[in-house]
């Protein structure tokens, strides 16, 4: 059979009493011209069964015209609904779309008394709706084979959906139903608890994590000041009544945007309209009271390592386009990581804290910089992981750096930094998940969606002289403190500030 024709094989097919594929019938032509074999293939039994190049095309198959990609980049489209909420869409190209509801709610908007319900919703999202058991949701996201979503921050609830293009309606449809119609029982609510608990348990163990939660606890009074991740011991405050009195007061339609990447605008219009047409149109304002006042937090455990945060406010937070920009230029230029790290591009190995700190310092483990933008405000810093023994030099080296690039930074050091953020986010919105992420977070923070060609600008045209101006008004905040290990051996917090003072 090695050097038989098509029509021999579909002989000796019919010979063994069973029929001859379509796939092998439209193959016979292409078959039947193969050549015969070498030596080594009949031996072995492998080598081409044909001798069309694979540049040409097979007989009788057709190839459909190629899709000519469009020449200008998608755009971002924008409608709001009579209820007040907004849909907002960008069609990337692709076989695949991402829905998310983002919600202007999060831990900024509790109270003393329901501290963590931002927490547990973001557990219970996806879970009984007043149209569907759990297990209906979960079997029908799995039948269109999507993947769902939620996270929790201070000040956003997001909720995403990812689907195939041709199952968007299906998408969208339980998507709002799962974000419009909670229906929260109190044994599954409690159960949520049960899961909260042990994760919580378990925050001991990331130890940035921890230090971020106390840091913002006395950076800021008022909203920013709220724990997003729900204290042990408020637990037994979240019930089904806490989160559905939260739900009613803060999920509201001109709260709310429904972002879509990867759809049509005016396709996504028509079907959400009637499904969304339902959410009420009238609610508190979504802004929160909160005021930087600096601190210090400390907490004491028995580790080899000590880690500490020393930030300081950005005043502006997202709204001060130029200003955020500057930060994250600033982290770019700071850049460090792991003491570890595998290098390679994109590992931040020429920023300063890895030539300057870790480099430096064969006892510091980690040196990273990190910043926390929200709409008006913001924390910037360092976060260093040290051992035990040089946790007070850890400190010192911490102030040392902050300085440093207040006084100037070369125009290598910036431009590597520029560069590094510049694809940092064109490579992040390639993906279609951040672009909707994007387009729903922008809405919110500013009520349209700003051109990327706007932010690569902005990074492109900071100077030196900008930078070191905008950290010089960082460091005439009050230091903000926080650490966790030997915090016998930092220094005070009055010490801290006499150095920036």
């Amino acid at each position: 059979m090695l050097g038989a024709s098509g029509a021999a094989l579909a002989a000796a097919a019919a010979a063994r009493a069973f029929s001859t594929s379509a796939a092998v019938q439209a193959a016979a032509p292409a078959v039947a011209s193969a050549s015969q074999r070498g030596f080594l293939s009949k031996l072995w039994g492998s080598g081409s069964r044909v001798d069309v190049p694979l540049t040409d095309a097979l007989p009788g198959v057709v190839v459909p015209d190629a899709v000519s990609p469009s020449a200008e980049a998608p755009s971002t489209r924008l409608t709001k609904l009579k209820n007040g909420m907004t849909i907002a869409t960008e069609n990337t190209p692709g076989a695949t779309a991402t829905l998310g509801i983002y919600v202007d709610s999060g831990s900024v908007h509790e109270s003393p008394a329901n501290t963590g319900v931002s927490h547990l919703l973001e557990y219970m999202a996806f879970k009984t709706t007043k149209n569907r058991t759990h297990l209906r949701l979960v079997r029908e996201v799995e039948a269109i084979g999507g993947n769902v979503l939620a996270s929790a921050s201070r000040e956003q609830m997001a909720y995403n959906i990812d689907t195939s293009k041709a199952t968007v309606p299906e998408a969208l449809e339980v998507l709002a139903d799962a974000v419009l119609n909670p229906k929260f029982q109190s044994w599954e609510v409690a159960e949520q608890v049960r899961k909260m608990e042990a994760d919580v348990k378990n925050l001991k163990d990331n130890p940035q994590t921890t230090l971020l939660e106390g840091l913002h606890s006395v950076a800021y009074s008022g909203g920013l000041g709220r724990p997003l991740i729900v204290p042990e011991g408020m637990l037994g405050g979240l019930t089904a009544d806490v989160a559905a009195e939260f739900y009613a007061a803060n999920y509201t339609a001109p709260r709310m945007v429904l972002a879509g990447a990867g759809v049509d605008h005016d396709e996504l219009v028509r079907l959400a309209e009637p499904l969304l047409a339902a959410a009420p149109s009238a609610g508190a304002s979504g802004e929160s009271n909160s005021a930087y006042v600096g601190g210090d937090w400390r907490q004491f455990s028995a580790s080899p390592l000590t880690h500490a945060i020393l930030a300081f406010e950005y005043q502006g937070g997202w709204r001060d386009v130029k200003g955020s920009v500057a930060m994250t230029v600033l982290q770019y230029l700071l850049g460090g990581g792991g003491s570890f790290s595998a290098g390679g591009p994109g590992k931040g190995m020429h920023s300063r804290l890895y030539t300057r700190v870790l480099n430096a310092h064969p006892w510091m483990h980690n040196c990273t910089a990190l910043n926390s933008i929200y709409n008006s405000t913001g924390l910037v810093g360092i976060f260093a992981s040290a051992e035990s023994s040089q946790a007070g030099e850890m400190v010192d080296v911490l102030c040392k750096e902050i300085q440093a690039v207040a006084k100037g930074v070369t125009d290598v050091e910036l431009e590597r930094a520029k560069s590094a953020a510049v694809s940092s986010v064109l490579m992040n919105l390639e993906s279609r998940a951040v672009v909707a992420e994007d387009i729903g977070r922008q809405v919110l923070t500013y009520g349209h969606r700003k051109p990327v060609a706007e932010f690569i600008g902005e990074i492109r045209g900071l100077k030196a002289s900008h930078l070191s101006s905008a950290v010089n008004k960082l460091l005439k905040t009050a230091p903000s403190m926080a650490v966790l290990g030997d915090i016998a051996h930092v220094p005070r917090y009055d010490q801290v500030m006499k150095r920036f003072g």
